[in-house]
């Protein structure tokens, strides 16, 4: 089986044992989940059913981001208490991503259950050298990390760019180099503080996915992704902090997949401009949902229409009006087309061409996650 990888720039086979282990950077449960995060979610599980189908084991941690800004800037303005919105939140997203047949996460952390890890991690990077203590809080000194930049390939310009626009706050001026990033952070006065030899406050974004996924899958992941907008610099600083400690290559394959936009623009909390999966579901069955988005290949960014849904229905209607049976013709076509970076939108119109010619297409359908 063949995926993009991000870092090599280049579609390759998969290096992996009998256990498959993949890490998809979670929600920060603040908000509803909207298609940009269903398109990455359905993304890893039409990953591992195919990889289940060639008889892995998959092991696939999707963590939640209890504690960061966004969350605690939208608790402070509804004026509740962090942890009860994210309850509230991870309630409606399990619900929605059930409701669309994902496979269950194998394990679905939280940041706030990881602080002993967490605190541990940071202690280990300041002790390799790579991080420095600067107005009470802990930054990680990217320079002393030549490799910083391998994983999206960015230039500089680039990098200070995405770090202002993703809070990254090039201008602190408690750091020693604009793209420094915080490990740990003193938290204000209405936030939540643990205490640490560095002084009170709360660890930093990218900290927390590293002692994670470090906990829960060990020091190399196989496959580890999420949305495109997370390249830089979430999984950038990521890798570098998690190498900095283990020594040795924390993700094998880097899967990212592209942003669904609606207007124009992305789809995000911060613009508003959203579709969210459970009103979609009270219109329409989820497997209709799944087809809308898997007509789009997962890497290409796709502005979301008004006539995808309708789209999606009228194809399940001519899969379900194909004759029964297993249709192995159908499946092998499926199992081709996934093997070569997941091409989804290829493994639908090979359903088309199987359903309109009247053989069965029940296996390839289930293996899409499609029950006809």
């Amino acid at each position: 089986m063949r995926l993009y990888d991000t870092a090599r720039q280049e579609v390759a086979p998969i290096e992996a044992g009998p256990v498959v282990t993949l890490y998809s950077c979670g929600i920060t449960p603040y908000d509803s989940a909207h298609l940009g995060h269903a398109q990455v979610y359905l993304t890893f599980d039409v990953l591992q059913r195919r990889l289940r189908d060639l008889g892995h084991e998959t092991r696939c941690v999707r963590n939640v981001t209890d504690v960061d800004d966004d969350i605690l800037r939208k608790a402070r303005e509804l004026g509740v208490h962090y942890l009860d919105l994210a309850a509230e939140e991870i309630a409606r997203f399990d619900s929605d991503m059930a409701a669309l047949g994902l496979i269950p996460a194998w394990s679905e952390p939280r940041a706030t259950s990881a602080i002993a890890e967490i605190l541990t991690l940071i202690g280990a990077v300041l002790e390799s050298g790579r991080a420095y203590q600067s107005g009470g809080s802990v930054y990680f000194d990217v320079t002393t990390f030549p490799e910083f930049g391998s994983v999206s390939h960015f230039d500089q310009p680039t990098m200070m760019a995405m770090a202002a626009e993703h809070g990254g706050n090039p201008d602190d001026p408690d750091k020693r180099h604009p793209l420094d990033f915080v490990l740990w952070q003193r938290s204000l006065p209405d936030e939540p503080s643990w205490e640490s030899r560095w002084g009170p406050g709360r660890p930093g974004w990218h900290i927390e996915c590293s002692a994670l996924a470090l906990r829960e899958l060990g020091e190399t992941i196989d496959v580890h992704g999420g949305g495109r907008d997370l390249v830089f610099p979430h999984h950038e600083c990521e890798t570098a902090q998690s190498e900095s400690v283990t020594g040795r290559p924390f993700v094998r394959h880097w899967l990212h997949v592209g942003l669904v936009g609606m207007g124009g623009t992305k789809m995000s909390k911060s613009l508003g401009n959203l579709v969210f999966v459970g009103e979609l579901l009270k219109e329409w069955e989820p497997a209709v949902l799944r087809l809308a988005l898997l007509a789009h290949h997962y890497r290409g960014d796709w502005e979301w229409g008004e006539g995808d849904m309708p789209g999606a229905a009228r194809r399940l209607e001519l899969w379900r009006a194909a004759p029964p049976g297993p249709g192995r013709g159908a499946l092998d076509r499926v199992r081709s087309l996934l093997d070569e970076d997941l091409d989804t939108p290829g493994a639908l119109a090979a359903l088309d061409e199987e359903a309109a010619s009247g053989r069965p297409v029940v296996r390839g359908a289930a293996l899409l996650g499609i029950t006809l």
